[in-house]
């Protein structure tokens, strides 16, 4: 008798091991699987949230097929007291793991509500936007000139969500002057600052900031990516340039950067100085008149006069030999990579074309070609034709 309880309580056990394998094993499965979601959403996570709310929130969005097995995984990989609070984005067919992973890493937003500061070279702009999880790209809600009229409602409200991201964004050729009394007028932003960085000195780019960062610490960030640009280039630098040292490479790289926007004219217009630098001749160069006009204190918003022309400035190209002084704007990766590299040419003069772009010339009467053509150009605009 008591063989037969025996072997038949053995046998519960057995079959009762293979049921709760089973069952890990499916667990284990529905866990690391893709998941159901057809079509990417956006998780909002509220700060003092917990795993059960969340994987509710998850299964009543479709987004995964068991709120049980995703807690029970949160607890066994000790990842349920690590949830942030903010938006993530899920994307289709994410897996129990893989959706973990995302609330419970770094706790930076990865979509949802941002607010972008654009500083341009003639302007600052405020975007609010948010992310289309569906398309991955942005829909703007709002933008606005902040120094110059008032915030809309919608950029009041995303102000006062917590998981709201900030973004900084810089422009090819903006001045060291225009960041700083842009980024002053971020009001999301704290701290003074007490100086205005060196001119060349800041990397035009994106920087993700977060509210109430100070100021000085979003200067510096772009100050060490502007260095790490600028060693990178001189390093790789052709030989026989003349250019002496890294500061001779970011002045050339910024008046290219204000001469040119067209990608493809970068080297061109590079050669042009460098082929002027060798022979001795001056850069005569506008925009540097314009620097020693401004101070690179906002543009200079006309056409520049005659006797600005023939006014000597340290930056005055057109009376100077050489490079000027400092540089006279911000360049981006892109001229500094052609102020070291710049394409091999002939050309010593360039003039607008008319397109957004120039004709380069390789002597004067070329060049005075290129320019007659420009005038009959700017004639025909100027009287309507």
């Amino acid at each position: 008798m008591w063989r037969a309880i025996a072997s038949n309580a053995l046998t519960i056990l057995v079959v009762g091991l293979f049921l709760v394998g089973g069952l890990i094993l499916w667990g284990q499965t529905q866990y690391q699987s893709e998941g159901p979601l057809e079509t990417a959403i956006c998780l909002r996570v509220e700060g003092g949230s917990n795993m059960t709310r969340v994987s509710r929130e998850l299964e009543d969005q479709g987004a995964i097929t068991n709120a049980t097995i995703f807690r029970m995984a949160a607890d066994y990989t000790d990842r349920a007291q690590q949830l942030k609070a903010g938006s993530f984005l899920v994307r289709e067919g994410a897996s129990m793991e893989q959706i973990i992973d995302e609330i419970t890493s770094n706790g930076a937003s990865t979509c949802g509500s941002e607010i972008e500061y654009r500083i341009g070279v003639t302007r600052a702009q405020t975007r609010v936007r948010e992310l289309n999880p569906a398309t991955l790209e942005f829909d703007e809600i709002a933008e606005f000139d902040m120094a110059e009229e008032d915030t809309p409602a919608a950029y009041q409200e995303k102000r006062q969500e917590a998981d709201t991201r900030y973004r900084v964004s810089l422009a090819e050729g903006v001045t060291s002057w225009q960041v700083v009394e842009a980024l002053k007028g971020f009001e999301a932003l704290s701290g003074e600052i007490a100086e205005i960085p060196a001119e060349g000195s800041l990397a035009p780019d994106s920087y993700d900031v977060a509210a109430g960062q100070d100021r000085n610490d979003i200067l510096k960030a772009m100050q060490d990516k502007q260095q790490l640009r600028i060693n990178a280039a001189w390093e790789n630098r052709q030989e026989g340039l003349p250019l002496e040292n890294p500061e001779e490479m970011l002045i050339l790289a910024s008046i290219i950067e204000k001469e040119t926007g067209v990608p493809g004219e970068r080297g061109q217009v590079a050669s042009v100085f460098v082929n002027r630098l060798n022979q001795g001749m001056r850069l005569q160069t506008d925009p540097t008149v314009i620097y020693g006009v401004t101070k690179g204190q906002g543009t200079l918003g006309r056409g520049l006069r005659r006797s600005e022309l023939n006014r000597p400035t340290p930056w005055n190209t057109y009376q100077i030999d050489g490079l000027p002084p400092t540089p006279i704007a911000n360049p981006g990766l892109a001229s500094l990579e052609a102020a070291v590299a710049p394409d091999n040419t002939n050309y010593v003069f360039f003039v607008a074309d008319g397109t957004g772009g120039h004709a380069f010339a390789e002597t004067l009467q070329e060049h005075n070609r290129n320019v007659a053509k420009w005038r009959e150009i700017e004639a025909e605009r100027n009287s309507g034709n």
